[in-house]
């Protein structure tokens, strides 16, 4: 348990001294999206996927943790009491968020990935200066790419262009690009994540 109470020690770091005031309704001290924690089968097999196939960068690995008796996984993580986290892998792909990921070993657990229609379900974007190419590489490296890449080009996301891709595991991830902006820059207020200019 003392494993345990390290790793979420550890992620408490993320939000430094220097954090900026909150605003009302908000988490003071919020700065941004740290991570997305993803649980997969085999965390050796997707850190490979991630670093071999997709080009992320291995930052630690960590784990495991477990309590044999009480019940500190249900009342830390929400899980089963008798979960395991037989190992983390963090991965940084590119800039923007980084990618947390999970191996369980629980007694309830499912092994379907739910789909995005699910409550729960899921994907994880990466951006791309070049749409076409990315697609033509994934192809290239026997990933599972669906319909596209798909240009948007009405409504407030035009200029943008989306493909959708599977691991070899089926958890969905999505490639998208913007290069030139999309249309709800025009007249906004918050800017979403760009690689061109800060957000407001």
């Amino acid at each position: 348990m003392t494993k345990l109470r390290y790793l979420f020690a550890f992620a408490a770091l993320a939000i430094g001294a220097s954090a900026t005031p909150a605003s009302a309704d908000s988490i003071p001290g919020l700065r941004g999206h740290d991570h997305t924690g993803i649980t997969v089968p085999d965390v050796k097999a997707a850190t490979a996927f991630f670093t071999d196939v997709i080009g992320c960068k291995h930052a630690m690995s960590f784990g495991p943790f477990m309590d044999d008796k009480g019940t500190f996984m249900k009342d830390a993580v929400n899980v089963n009491p008798r979960a395991v986290i037989e190992e983390i892998s963090m991965v940084r792909c590119g800039y923007g968020s980084n990618i947390e990921l999970f191996q369980y070993k629980s007694p309830d657990q499912e092994k379907t990935e739910p789909k995005n229609s699910d409550y729960g379900g899921h994907h994880i974007a990466l951006y791309v200066d070049d749409i076409d190419k990315a697609a033509e590489y994934l192809r290239g490296k026997g990933v599972k790419t669906m319909q596209g890449p798909i240009p948007v080009k009405e409504g407030p996301a035009a200029g943008q262009s989306i493909l959708y891709f599977l691991t070899p595991w089926g958890l969905q991830m999505e490639l998208i690009s913007y290069p030139k902006g999309m249309a709800y820059e025009k007249d906004a207020k918050t800017l979403l994540w760009s690689t061109t200019e800060p957000t407001k």
